[in-house]
């Protein structure tokens, strides 16, 4: 085909099928829209934030949030982008849930803006998508945590292991339970291939953080075969 007709096909493709903005959902050529760009700002959290899982926090003196000063967690730290609330909770909803499998560049760039120094900082040594267990994946079709992981792969040149953490217990979902109910909803859940060697530290990323139960059930099976330093970056987190 040649690049005229390449070009031509494209702007069909686009009347047909226009882009749309992940938050809001309504027609956009720019990707998100101005309007949600401007909640999203509202959303994005800054400093001063716990010092371990990256949640805002009152006071600039104040080193952990209250959940971290409770709890002992395996992961050594992280950051989200947002706060897990209206638009970037509806939009992560349909890309979990709706096939919006798209929506996946611009968490991707997002993320990338916000946490390049960070991660160049921490210098993981491979990036791992947290699982899904082989039946949800098989229902839904794709691991949003993936599509995630493999953009910031590509932008931060970064290996990428999808295969090696394995899901092996099909959890009840987090939502659905209260604190200490998730903990114990992730005991044991994951497992390590036997293929899979030890680094010294490992990124991972999932889609949202709520009280860390998940990243810390598969940080601990990290630790427990020898990876040193386990970080994550998520899209949004719980206010807590």
């Amino acid at each position: 085909m040649s690049i005229k007709k390449n070009k031509l096909l494209t702007e069909v493709c686009t009347l047909l099928w226009p882009e749309i903005c992940p938050f809001c959902g309504k027609a956009s050529r720019v990707g998100t829209c101005p309007e949600c760009r401007e909640k999203l700002r509202k959303l994005e959290i800054q400093e001063p934030r716990c010092m371990q899982c990256g949640r805002p926090v009152r006071y600039a003196e104040q080193e952990y949030c209250r959940d971290c000063a409770e709890t002992r967690h395996f992961y050594d730290q992280g950051y989200s982008l947002w706060l897990h609330r209206k638009p970037v909770n509806q939009s992560i909803y349909r890309f979990k849930y709706q096939n919006q499998r798209r929506f996946a560049a611009h968490y991707t760039a997002e993320l990338t803006r916000a946490f390049e120094g960070q991660v160049r900082r921490w210098r993981p040594c491979l990036i791992m998508p947290v699982p899904l267990h082989k039946k949800r994946r098989r229902a839904r079709g794709y691991n949003q945590a993936e599509l995630i992981a493999e953009g910031l792969g590509r932008a931060f040149e970064i290996p990428v292991d999808a295969a090696s953490l394995i899901r092996k217990k099909n959890t009840v979902p987090q939502k659905e339970l209260d604190r200490q109910g998730r903990m114990q909803n992730m005991k044991n859940a994951f497992m390590l291939a036997d293929s899979f060697l030890p680094v010294r530290t490992i990124l991972l990323v999932d889609d949202i953080y709520t009280t860390g139960s998940t990243l810390d059930a598969a940080a601990f099976t990290l630790k427990q075969r020898g990876v040193q330093k386990v970080y994550f970056l998520t899209i949004s987190i719980g206010q807590g």
